[in-house]
């Protein structure tokens, strides 16, 4: 098999990448090395094996072309995108020029070239909106979606909101569009929080890492002030480990003719649902340390829940995770404390 991966180089495309690499499958990797931490994971990939790199641009047609023409791939796991929402409200257009031009390049390079490559699509729980049409219960830790006890389905409605969702949520769309319209073998998988190794966690992204952060600089007395947090810390996401995510991704390619076409929400699913202040409970514990921290305004668009529900992939391709929260928050210690 011969895979090729944009934003290979990045958190999730660095850790599909040592994967094919472990199969011993042939690899390519797409990036332009724009966010922190990719060169780093392009030095750690070149330690594990060969394969081909691709220095280039997703919002280039003429790169994305070359790229799609010269390796000539079975699966393209697409993950080059503009991930912070932060950002896309200072800067629209590159967020709209990353993540809607890059996967219209993908997908008509694929649609010329090699229409029987499977192209799978890092989506994200943002095409969702903010949710606040629901009614929620609030504790003394966390807010509870009434009504969604087992997290939120695929029928939930569409609500693009912020550039960031537009932007995801065109190029996911337009993934499954390319599969009714052109026989494209698209997957959509509709991301909530993800963490693991090799994710260079900052203030915008990353949230677990950027927290775990702020913990350590606390135990060990880098940190005297109280860091800040956006909104009352009680905001909920389900989060997902990486090497359960990995097995996602292989298993739906396994499953092509049951997968294609099909947009999945993929989160470690209720029983790995955490808010900030439950968070921060189990590093105070884990790092006997105490974390005082300042509440900023809440950020435009936050949602106050969200958690997948996982049962359409684990019915139709037989996935769900396995890494609990608490295993995966201390593996995500272990990782933080090897970049200071």
């Amino acid at each position: 098999m011969r895979y090729l991966i944009t934003g290979g180089c990045g958190f999730l495309g660095s850790n599909l990448a040592a994967e094919v690499l472990r199969r011993g499958d042939e690899l390519f990797v797409f990036d332009n090395l724009y966010r922190t931490g990719t060169e780093q994971n392009l030095i750690w990939l070149q330690s594990l094996g060969k394969f081909k790199f691709y220095h280039s641009d997703i919002r280039s047609y003429n790169d994305v072309e070359y790229a799609i023409r010269d390796s000539k791939p079975d699966v393209i796991f697409h993950l080059a995108g503009q991930v912070a929402m932060t950002t896309s409200l200072v800067n629209p257009r590159f967020d709209f020029e990353v993540n809607v031009v890059g996967g219209i390049n993908v997908l008509e390079a694929v649609r010329k070239f090699v229409p029987e490559a499977i192209v799978t699509y890092s989506s994200t729980n943002k095409v969702y909106g903010d949710l606040e049409w629901l009614e929620y219960e609030e504790t003394t830790t966390r807010y509870h979606a009434v009504g969604y006890e087992n997290g939120f389905d695929e029928k939930i409605p569409l609500d693009f909101q912020s550039p960031y969702g537009c932007s995801k949520g065109a190029t996911d769309q337009y993934m499954l569009d390319y599969a009714k319209m052109f026989d494209l073998k698209t997957v959509v998988f509709r991301h909530s929080s993800i963490f693991g190794g090799r994710q260079f966690a900052t203030v915008d992204q990353g949230w677990i890492g950027w927290f775990i952060k702020q913990a350590l600089d606390i135990k060990n007395g880098k940190l005297k002030d109280p860091f800040t947090i956006s909104g009352s810390g009680k905001q909920v996401r389900d989060v997902l480990f990486a090497d359960d995510l990995i097995k996602c991704y292989f298993s739906a390619i396994n499953n092509i003719q049951q997968t294609k076409g099909k947009a999945f929400n993929i989160g470690g699913g209720m029983n790995n649902s955490l808010s900030l202040i439950e968070l921060f409970k189990h590093l105070e514990h884990k790092l006997d340390i105490q974390m005082e921290f300042i509440k900023l305004p809440w950020r435009k668009s936050d949602q106050k829940v969200y958690v997948a529900n996982i049962n359409r992939s684990e019915d139709i391709f037989g996935w769900k995770p396995v890494i609990n929260r608490e295993e995966g928050v201390n593996q995500m210690i272990e990782w933080v404390k090897l970049l200071d």
